[in-house]
This record gives C-alpha cells, sequence and structure tokens, in this order.
C-alpha cells in the first residue's frame, strides 16, 4: 500500500467527493450528508503534510451513476499531492477502460465493487491487467450481505465470506470491508465481521465505517487488518492523524517483532 518499505498497519483518510465539495455520508446515505470543504486538494495536501502516505478518493456522484464523474477532480488532486502519497480511487469504476484510466490518472490503486461482485471475471481481467496489488475489491455490507450498489436498499447481494471466496478465486488479494450500518456514524467498527473476514484467509483485509478513535485503530489492526480508513473522526477532531500515525508505526513495529514475521 505504501511506496518503499513494507509496513504492516496503516491509517488511510478518505476523501470523499460529491459535486466537487468534500463530503461524508452517514450509513451511504445521499440524503444524509455532511460537507467539510470546497477545496479537495487542499484537504489532500493537509492529510499529506500530517503524514498520511495514502489518500482513499472516493467519487461518489460516479459511485452513484455507474460511471466515474468526478475524474478531473481526482486527476487535480492527484496532481497536487504529486507523487508524497498513493491516491487510491473508487467510484463508478465498472469498466476496464474506466480502471485502465484512473491509473493513468496517477491512481496508485484502484478499488472496485459492484462490477467486482456482479461480475468476478471482471476482477480477475483487470488484476491480470494491472496486478493485484493494484486492485482493491470493496466488500461493503448490509444486513449481512455484500452489496453491489451499497446505498441502495434493497440492494441484491450474497455473504461477504462467500463474494471474498469468489473474487480471491480471480486473484484479488485486497478487500476494503464496510459495514454500511456503521459508516459515518463515529461508533465503532464492525470487529465481529471484521475479526470474521480475517480469518477467512483470502487476503489483506482494510477495515472501514466506523473508525472514530485510536481504540478502534488498536482493535483492527489487532485482529490482523491491513490497514484502516478514517473519514469523520478526522474531519471532526475526534482522531488526530499524527497521533494516529504515530500508532500505526508503533503497532508495525510490535507485528514485525512478532515471531509470526507480522502481517499475514
Amino acid at each position: 500500500m505504501q511506496r518503499g518499505a513494507r509496513v504492516t498497519f496503516e491509517v488511510i483518510p478518505a476523501i470523499d467527493l460529491r459535486g466537487g465539495m468534500v463530503v461524508r455520508l452517514r450509513r451511504g446515505d445521499f440524503a444524509d450528508e455532511t460537507s467539510y470543504g470546497d477545496d479537495p486538494r487542499e484537504v489532500a495536501a493537509r492529510f499529506v503534510d500530517g503524514g498520511a502516505r495514502t489518500l482513499h478518493l472516493v467519487d461518489l456522484d460516479g459511485a452513484r451513476l455507474g460511471e466515474p464523474v468526478q475524474a478531473e477532480t481526482i486527476r487535480s488532486v492527484i496532481a497536487a499531492v504529486d507523487g508524497r502519497a498513493v491516491c487510491q480511487v473508487a467510484g463508478g469504476l465498472r469498466s476496464p477502460s474506466d480502471v485502465a484510466a484512473a491509473i493513468a490518472a496517477g491512481a496508485g490503486r484502484v478499488v472496485v465493487g459492484t462490477a467486482a461482485l456482479r461480475d468476478p471475471e471482471f476482477a480477475r481481467a483487470i488484476v491480470e491487467g494491472h496486478g493485484a496489488d493494484r486492485i482493491v475489491c470493496a466488500i461493503d455490507v448490509r444486513d449481512g450481505l455484500a452489496l453491489g450498489e451499497g446505498w441502495r436498499q434493497g440492494a441484491p447481494g450474497l455473504p461477504p465470506g462467500r463474494a471474498m471466496e469468489l473474487l480471491s478465486a480471480a486473484g484479488a488479494r485486497h478487500f476494503a470491508v464496510t459495514a454500511i450500518s456503521r459508516d459515518g456514524l463515529l461508533q465503532g467498527p464492525d470487529l465481529e465481521l471484521l475479526g470474521e473476514m480475517v480469518k477467512g484467509g483470502y487476503g489483506e483485509i482494510i477495515a472501514s465505517g466506523g473508525i472514530s478513535s485510536l481504540a478502534d485503530l488498536r482493535a483492527v489492526a489487532a485482529l490482523g487488518c491491513r490497514a484502516a480508513i478514517a473519514g469523520r473522526a478526522l474531519y471532526e477532531g475526534r482522531m488526530d492523524l499524527r497521533e494516529a500515525i504515530a500508532l500505526a508505526g508503533r503497532l508495525s513495529a510490535r507485528r514485525q517483532r512478532s515471531p509470526c514475521g507480522g502481517s499475514r
């Protein structure tokens, strides 16, 4: 996930984009939105200056429409970061050409969800085309099911373990797991869900949804998660980014000293 030396746990700030604004949704609900600024480049620079080595950039308009909408804004953020951090791009990437365009624009990684869940062969094609380390599969879970179009009530889904099994068989090795019911609420992550996904052994797990404190970071790291995505807690000052990154460094060092050799 980071360039350079291998690490075993990382904190990843999220920058969710809608209409060019930096926003956060609660429980993936487009009708329940809070704005945190109108200059995504400034937000990205602030996170990188605070020590972030990876940023999670989400095109919410693209996720809703089914094709990239905020591509120019994301390209400008990537340019502003200027190689100081890896940009992990998500939202509306539902074709190989969408994925290729995001990578050509400078994305270090892309996150695919709906298209991969509907057709694991799509995941296979982009993993084969770009390498497994550049592809993250989103496992958005509501009511026990991994969903495409996770914000939409009634969207079809399948058990998250089965989703990961199918995507792993297609070559995926990185999974961002979100409990939609926790997302944006600052009530802590779904540790039971994350623990089950780690134990499945299908790949590296990025914890997302509900991360609100240093204690939450310790908890998901203890489960064996590779990283944690944080949003609202950082924007509202509930969690200091520098403190979070320092903690992640200590947790990584502890894993590297462990008899098992660190991360999975």
